[in-house]
């Protein structure tokens, strides 16, 4: 009894190698929307831009008060970066403008110094591996502070 081994011409490897190289790369994570802030009106208030705009158009027709305070606040950066999760939101009205959210401060911007808003990323796209790796823990909310 043998066995008979079948060696494949070079040209099929090459097809079979390009043929997994695209499965891989298919069954990969798909980016993100890069979600954007950026001061509108002279500096007076910032759009928040980059989220879909059924979704934001959904939570908009809640009547909650405060909804969109709780969703992307703003905050002013403090000098001690270490106490970004300390500081109190800044009070303001939230509008949707061109498909954008648009946040104008009840006190304007003061000019020289840094805010931030933190976007709270409430998809539920993490996997297994990023609790394994320790990108995301069990009961916490990733979020990212987009700094203007």
């Amino acid at each position: 009894m043998y066995i008979e081994l079948r060696v494949f011409p070079a040209s099929t490897m090459k097809r079979l190698a390009f043929l997994l190289m695209l499965v891989c790369i298919g069954c990969g994570r798909k980016p993100e929307t890069p979600v954007k802030a950026a001061l509108v009106d002279s500096g007076r208030s910032v759009k928040f831009s980059g989220l879909d705009y059924a979704i934001v158009s959904e939570i908009n027709r809640d009547s909650t008060a405060g909804l969109w305070k709780t969703l992307i606040p703003v905050f002013r950066m403090p000098a001690d970066t270490d106490l970004k999760t300390y500081q109190p939101v800044q009070p303001g009205t939230y509008r949707i403008r061109d498909k954008a959210i648009v946040f104008t401060p009840d006190t304007p911007f003061t000019k020289g110094k840094t805010y931030f808003i933190r976007y709270y990323r409430f998809g539920g796209k993490d996997n297994l591996w990023d609790y394994i790796r320790g990108k995301t823990k069990l009961g916490r909310v990733p979020y990212t502070d987009l700094v203007f």
